[in-house]
């Protein structure tokens, strides 16, 4: 099959990266959140729910960090109540770097789309660094990036749904995960319990 240049710049308008975005409010306290951004390779667009920490600290200072990141323990942790991940001062902006992040990109809004959901904050990176070689993930990584995204939709999804999808997801950390894996995957699976019992207390 061909494809022509204009097919390409539609496919990666609407290529999502799962990231770790970092913000901070006004008086400089950081906020760390999972988060599939959309990418263009021109701009970087933060798609953040209606309320959350993420959208009121982006409205407020108008940057954000970006971190690219393998560890998937940071995207399970910050989903099941760990959040105290360690963070470094940032380079151009007023912001914080997570530590584990492989690479990092420091960014500025330039626009917003508003929307009563998800408001699109449209941002520019003023500042872009790598800082360890990505190896690629393994199939447990997959399994748990997935498993996470499931976990921010325990209140969305039939929880039929969710469980089919764990299941099947198993079988890759069961197979390739490493102590990281397990462990990211334990917190995952401990929260769904949780949610559980409670939705059918």
């Amino acid at each position: 099959m061909l494809y022509d240049s204009r097919t390409f710049a539609v496919y990666f308008l609407f290529m999502i990266l799962e990231t770790i975005v970092t913000t901070q409010n006004l008086s400089g306290q950081p906020h760390i959140a999972p988060m599939g951004i959309h990418s263009d390779n021109e701009e970087l667009v933060i798609l953040p729910f209606r309320p959350s920490a993420t959208l009121d600290n982006l409205t407020a200072t108008q940057t954000a960090v970006i971190n690219y990141c393998d560890d998937v323990r940071v995207f399970a942790g910050c989903l099941t109540g760990r959040r105290d991940w360690p963070l470094k001062p940032a380079e151009m902006i007023a912001g914080h770097i997570l530590v584990s992040a492989l690479a990092h990109s420091e960014v500025k809004v330039i626009r917003i789309e508003e929307d009563p959901v998800r408001p699109k904050f449209f941002c520019r990176p003023v500042c872009e660094a790598n800082h360890a070689p990505f190896k690629g993930y393994n199939r447990a990584q997959y399994s748990v990036l997935e498993a996470a995204i499931l976990v921010s939709r325990l209140n969305r999804l039939p929880i039929e749904q969710i469980d089919r999808e764990i299941d099947y997801l198993r079988i890759g950390v069961e197979k390739t995960a490493g102590p990281r894996e397990q462990e990211a995957w334990a917190w995952l699976i401990a929260h769904i319990e949780a949610f559980k019992k409670g939705a059918y207390a």
